[in-house]
């Protein structure tokens, strides 16, 4: 995990960042009618879209003028982008031709995914990379489950799972065309394997726009209520995760009530990458770090960690670590039991599975 830096040079570090949505979901979930329907609003105006094959997103006939040969603007002013190449590519070139007026001033940007696309490169992609940490900021992962299909890609497929499993947000497409008792089994099932993402209903792509935007901490003053939106409601929920095929998705947060050592939290969780990396899916959190005035924002997929973020001080009076984890075949147990063995803290209490 990367060294803490000093309190002065990164209480800043979310201001001004361009947030990036990452739009997921399986073969057919919905993904391209769901960004039409967003890059339309008025609000939406100045934003970049990246998408891997043109012909996904039906925009051919919106098309108002070539930028390039990858960049194409629409007739609404939004950009789309064409991923042909490394996205840390595609984003740097697009923050250079914003930077230098050749195309839009986008504010915002939307990746789709392909449908059997793992998340989670991209994801990592914005947690690690250097450069892009300098410009952009991950805002949230959406992910569009297919109400007719997912039942069975579920129970047949492992990147639905985990497409589902690392999502922020999940919205759920077709529901139209379901029945009541089908629908409430596969909603069911996508509270088995992802218990904390907030789940709406979406008709031919039509969903409010504040359930997908804005998300992620946007500043370092962050008030409560985008802390909770981003770490998800803390319910209590039966164990997560399905006897289907390999899969074994598990939702479940710590608690520490008393400071945290630094150097001991690192420790535990530098151990718990190199032991199991792969199936640490998730993990994201506030930590009350020993001798700091405000919490640390710590977030990771799998092996790779973003650098922490020092906040310049607590939203509201809960000064308590709250860490979120979503993992395959990592009980609750084994993580706290590795914290308590370290000797980061005394005893954990588990406020999700």
């Amino acid at each position: 995990m990367p060294t803490k830096e000093s309190p002065s040079a990164v209480r800043d570090a979310l201001a001004g960042l361009i947030p990036v949505s990452v739009v997921t979901g399986f073969l057919g979930s919905g993904k391209t009618t769901l960004i039409n329907r967003l890059v339309q609003r008025p609000e939406m105006s100045r934003v970049a879209v990246i998408v891997n094959e043109l012909g996904e997103i039906g925009i051919d006939n919106d098309l108002v003028q070539v930028s390039s040969e990858q960049m194409m603007l629409l007739n609404n002013g939004c950009l789309c982008c064409v991923l042909r190449g490394d996205l840390q590519e595609t984003l740097r070139e697009l923050f250079i031709k914003r930077r230098n007026g050749e195309i839009i001033d986008f504010d915002r940007v939307v990746v789709e995914t392909t449908g059997l696309a793992d998340p989670a490169p991209v994801m990592q992609t914005l947690m690690t990379d250097t450069l892009l940490q300098e410009q952009y900021r991950l805002d949230c992962v959406v992910t569009v489950v297919d109400a007719v299909n997912a039942a069975s890609q579920l129970e047949r497929f492992s990147e639905p799972v985990k497409q589902v499993a690392l999502a922020d947000r999940l919205v759920v497409s077709k529901s139209d065309l379901t029945q009541p008792e089908a629908m409430s089994g596969l909603v069911e099932r996508l509270r088995e394997i992802n218990a904390r993402a907030p789940l709406r209903h979406a008709q031919n792509g039509e969903i409010e726009l504040g359930f997908l935007v804005d998300v992620g901490l946007r500043r370092s003053r962050a008030r409560m209520e985008e802390i909770e939106r981003w770490l998800g409601p803390e319910e209590e929920h039966s164990h997560a995760g399905g006897s289907h095929h390999d899969e074994a998705i598990r939702t479940f947060s710590l608690r520490f009530e008393q400071p945290l050592s630094w150097q001991a939290f690192t420790q535990c969780i530098e151990v718990l990458t190199a032991l199991r990396g792969p199936d640490l899916l998730r993990v994201k959190g506030l930590v009350n770090v020993e001798g700091r005035a405000g919490p640390t924002v710590v977030q990771g997929v799998q092996h790779l960690f973003h650098p922490p973020v020092e906040l310049a001080e607590w939203p509201g009076a809960d000064r308590s670590t709250r860490i979120v984890f979503i993992t395959r075949d990592i009980s609750r147990e084994t993580v706290a039991g590795l914290f308590a063995a370290i000797g980061a803290v005394g005893t954990a209490r588990s406020s999700a599975q």
